[in-house]
């Protein structure tokens, strides 16, 4: 939804900046990137940057591409079989998937750890950080393939589209060529996981939206990866969107999800012992270590296919969900949720349950995702 119809060139910051210098070098010594992105929130003038803000550490190249995006790069003659992506903050008031990352980047850079796979770290809204609110202007998460080019200028627009280049870069670097072919590689395996909280309550606290993967089936592994971290509620994407993680499966066969792992809540107030095990098992793919997990069974889980979607139309737009209903909440068959213009929703199906209900979007945005229990097969 836009909620601010001015818009002003960002000022991007010089990388030769004496404030900017200082910042990275603190940067570099004790590895706290939350700072560095918080302080040049409209991102840096792209002059080679990537050559010029690069440093070793415990046998990796660290480049700092723009504002909340760092490169790590394995020095190895080995040649690469992973490439992974791990985002937060696309909305900017989701703190704890941003502190998640924070700890993967300060534990790197003290040398706790030593990343073994071409990774890219990305904190996505500096903007919406500093505001502490899920987005400026327009909802980022809505604005991949490609969606950011048909709303009118804003940071999120800009900021999707260099998001989009960083990603794809880094996902067509890690792919090796067969030139006598032309074709890529394909024992390069991509990932991505893009870490969220909540506006509210959820029956099941932590979940993860699995993009729509067209004739592809679920990969059951990638699934088990989920549970170990924590996350055994897994909602089935229906069709193509906007979001950052359909962009990489979509686009770069990736593995990826969108992972919501409880409830907003400002800076320095969450619970990281509450997401230890989302940080163990990234740390130990990103790693190279051995990934201990079970095989997939459907009760060791709580899986959702998504219906539809309820969309609101017009101003006439009314929604039936208490403002304290929990995400999953199911409602019995024939229950009225929404009205609109000449438009009513009513539940069809047992265990029909909502997620992400909002009210407050603009015409045309959706307003609820409805969804039902499945199993695999």
């Amino acid at each position: 939804m836009q909620n601010d119809n001015t818009f002003t060139t960002p000022v991007l910051t010089d990388i030769n900046d004496d404030s900017f210098v200082k910042a990275y070098q603190q940067f570099i010594k004790h590895g706290d990137f939350i700072s560095l992105t918080r302080q040049f929130e409209q991102g840096l003038i792209q002059t080679g940057a990537s050559n010029q803000l690069s440093f070793s550490v415990n046998n990796a190249k660290v480049s700092l591409l723009d504002i909340g995006v760092l490169l790590v790069e394995p020095i190895s003659s080995a040649k690469p079989s992973k490439s992974i992506v791990i985002s937060s903050g696309i909305h900017g008031n989701e703190t704890a998937p941003i502190e998640i990352v924070q700890q993967l980047i300060s534990d790197m850079v003290a040398q706790k750890t030593q990343v073994k796979h071409r990774t890219l770290f990305i904190m996505g809204h500096p903007v919406a950080m500093n505001i502490a609110k899920r987005f400026q202007t327009e909802n980022l998460n809505r604005l991949f393939c490609g969606k950011h080019k048909g709303i009118a200028p804003c940071f999120e627009k800009d900021r999707a589209e260099k998001l989009e280049t960083y990603v794809s870069d880094f996902f067509n670097a890690g792919c090796t060529k067969d030139t006598s072919a032309n074709s890529i590689d394909s024992e390069v395996t991509n990932y991505h996981y893009d870490l969220h909280t909540a506006i509210r309550n959820s029956k099941h606290e932590k979940f993860a939206i699995y993009p729509y993967q067209g004739d592809k089936p679920w990969d059951k592994e990638q699934l088990s990866f989920m549970a170990a971290c924590g996350v055994n509620t897994i909602l089935f994407g229906h069709g193509p969107t906007g979001t950052f993680s359909y962009y990489s499966s979509a686009n770069f066969s990736a593995h990826a999800f969108t992972v919501e792992l409880g409830k907003v809540r400002p800076f320095g107030e969450n619970n990281m012992a509450n997401f230890s095990a989302m940080t163990e098992k990234l740390t130990a793919l990103i790693c190279d270590e051995e990934l201990l997990l079970n095989s997939f069974d459907n009760k060791d889980f709580n899986l959702y296919t998504a219906l539809g979607d309820i969309t609101k139309v017009s101003d006439n737009f009314k929604l039936f969900i208490d403002d304290a209903a929990s995400n999953f909440t199911d409602y019995p068959v024939d229950t009225l949720l929404s009205t609109d213009t000449g438009e009513e929703y009513r539940t069809t199906q047992p265990g029909e349950s909502i997620v992400f209900p909002n009210a407050k979007v603009g015409n045309g945005q959706r307003a609820v995702l409805m969804v039902v229990p499945t199993s695999l097969s």
